[in-house]
């Protein structure tokens, strides 16, 4: 279809009267608008492996749990389920009121029920070879290699653990494990991932690639809010993709654009004071909306003794390690880098906003140059002599804490070469352990400390073992976990775990993130989240 046609199809028959389509159209349509840079790959579940796509599909299907707002798993697909004695089934007791979508491929045009054959069909969609989906490690060694999903009837779905695996409700809450149907994915083939039929909130209409992505009410949609009006309260969404931050902060500035997620570096200092608060110019025309982002940006250490590199960097020292833990003032760099976006990590691995971190109780490294020289001369190089230059591997966007790191570094002794490459390349020498010194983060797949301790257990590869950690004590409290009930006992174990990646510091941990988000004055109930999802069924606008 010619790209003229589609913008006739947005201006007319969606009947969404864009604004900006023509602009003496009068509306009262009450249409979400926010931008996305990076573009989306794909609105195919199976494929919803970073935030641009998860924004996506979270609008347009639904999953068998979801996680709230104070990250507890919920209902949403279900109305509630039971594990066995064992904890190695849990079934599943489906509601009765779910319809997909209108769609073509449905008799009639109307959207049939969702039944226990859905679920069933999609899990092992996922797993499915064909399919190669990035998702398929989320049931990997963890569901039953033989019959993983049965259904038991239409309303009723069962799920076979090889073992007990606690934070398996966490994982069927992610985008991955949205409910798709068969029909739609044979009908459409390899064109699904722009023909998207779910049982969301929102329901597609067209998609122009690298123009506009537009998503309209789903009528039929099951949930209400609690004086019975039925959700969502938005009419529709129009996701632009201005690939240029300047473009996409003067549209915001404009109201062409409800909300931005996260503010570029070169516009930071033009709205928020170096405190992380709104500038006086802006104040009572915007809301900041900021809350803990289960993120943490780190330098990860290769540990591997037996790789040849590992074996000729004096990195290999855990003194070492410890000293340029102890020599970044992660506190000033929070101040002049982020503008205080973020809280500096002085805690473990896991990052604030799980219910298992305490900073009380898992003391991770403070800014002590004093400690760092003398651990610097108890490992043999004192003032850093005699000790050779590091080669650190980051990415454009963090060269420039990258170079703070370098700068905090030399005033010890310790000399920092920071060589920047481009993402896929250093993806690449990760995982083939070929990067000594690397810049890394990690945001949370499901919201458990389990999902960031799993990064150190020495039987993951790499992803997520980057660093090749290897820690028997370690590896035995992380296996116990998994199979550990009680919240408080779990936790316990969490913190002992994150107490040993402290004490051998196979990384150097710089901030837990923060959500940011711009939004106009006009958009209520616009509620950030640890997860940073995009939670529209909920939104009004004035």
């Amino acid at each position: 279809m010619k790209k003229t046609a589609i913008i006739t199809l947005f201006c007319g028959t969606l009947l969404l009267a864009l604004q900006g389509c023509n602009k003496n159209q009068k509306t009262d349509k009450k249409i979400f608008r926010y931008n996305e840079s990076s573009g989306i790959a794909s609105l195919d579940p199976a494929f919803a492996k970073n935030q641009s796509i998860m924004w996506a599909v979270h609008q347009l299907y639904s999953s068998l749990v979801e996680v709230d707002k104070n990250l507890e798993i919920k209902p949403l697909l279900v109305k509630d389920w039971q594990f066995s004695n064992d904890k190695k089934e849990i079934v599943f007791n489906l509601r009765t009121d779910i319809f997909f979508h209108d769609d073509a491929v449905f008799a009639n045009g109307k959207g049939r029920k969702m039944v226990a054959e859905d679920v069933r069909y999609s899990f092992n969609r996922i797993i499915d070879a064909s399919t190669v989906s990035p998702g398929a490690w989320i049931f990997n060694n963890r569901v039953d290699s033989i019959e993983p999903f049965k259904v038991l009837n239409d309303s009723t779905f069962l799920l076979k653990l090889q073992r007990p695996f606690h934070p398996i409700l966490g994982i069927l809450s992610m985008q991955y494990c949205s409910i798709v149907p068969r029909e739609a994915v044979e009908k459409y083939g390899i064109e699904f991932r722009r023909h998207p039929v779910g049982t969301g909130p929102f329901q597609f209409v067209a998609w122009d690639e690298g123009q506009a992505l537009i998503l309209k009410k789903n009528k039929n949609y099951f949930e209400k809010d609690s004086s019975g009006i039925a959700l969502p309260y938005l009419d529709g969404i129009k996701v632009s993709f201005y690939d240029s931050k300047a473009t996409e902060f003067l549209e915001f500035r404009q109201g062409r654009l409800d909300f931005i997620n996260d503010i570029d570096a070169s516009f930071k200092d033009e709205v928020l004071t170096k405190t992380g608060n709104l500038k006086k110019q802006w104040q009572g025309t915007l809301q900041l909306n900021k809350h803990p982002y289960l993120n943490i940006e780190y330098f990860g250490i290769l540990q591997n003794e037996s790789n040849p590199i590992v074996k000729q960097s004096p990195l290999r020292f855990k003194k070492i390690r410890q000293a340029i833990n102890y020599g970044i003032d992660r506190r000033k760099m929070m101040l002049y880098l982020r503008n205080s976006i973020g809280t500096a990590a002085e805690s473990g691995f896991v990052p604030l906003g799980l219910p298992s971190f305490d900073a009380n109780e898992v003391m991770g490294y403070t800014y002590n140059p004093s400690k760092a020289a003398k651990l610097l001369a108890e490992a043999g190089y004192p003032q850093g002599k005699g000790l050779p230059t590091l080669k650190l591997l980051t990415i454009p966007i963090y060269s420039n804490l990258a170079s703070y790191v370098a700068n905090e570094l030399q005033l010890l002794g310790i000399n920092v070469q920071v060589e920047t490459i481009q993402k896929s390349l250093l993806l690449e020498q990760t995982s083939k352990s070929q990067a000594m010194f690397f810049r890394g983060s990690w945001i949370a797949d499901y919201p458990d400390a389990e999902n960031y301790l799993s990064v150190f257990y020495s039987k993951n590869p790499a992803p997520p073992n980057y660093t090749r950690y290897k820690n028997e004590h370690f590896d035995a409290m992380y296996e116990k976990a998994l199979a550990e009930e009680n919240d408080s006992l779990r936790y316990k174990l969490y913190q002992q775990m994150d107490k040993l990646i402290v004490e051998d510091a196979p990384v150097v941990p710089f901030w837990y993130d923060m959500v940011i988000h711009l939004v106009h004055n006009n958009v209520s109930n616009f509620a950030p989240n640890s997860l940073n999802m995009l939670e529209l069924r909920w939104v009004r606008k004035g």
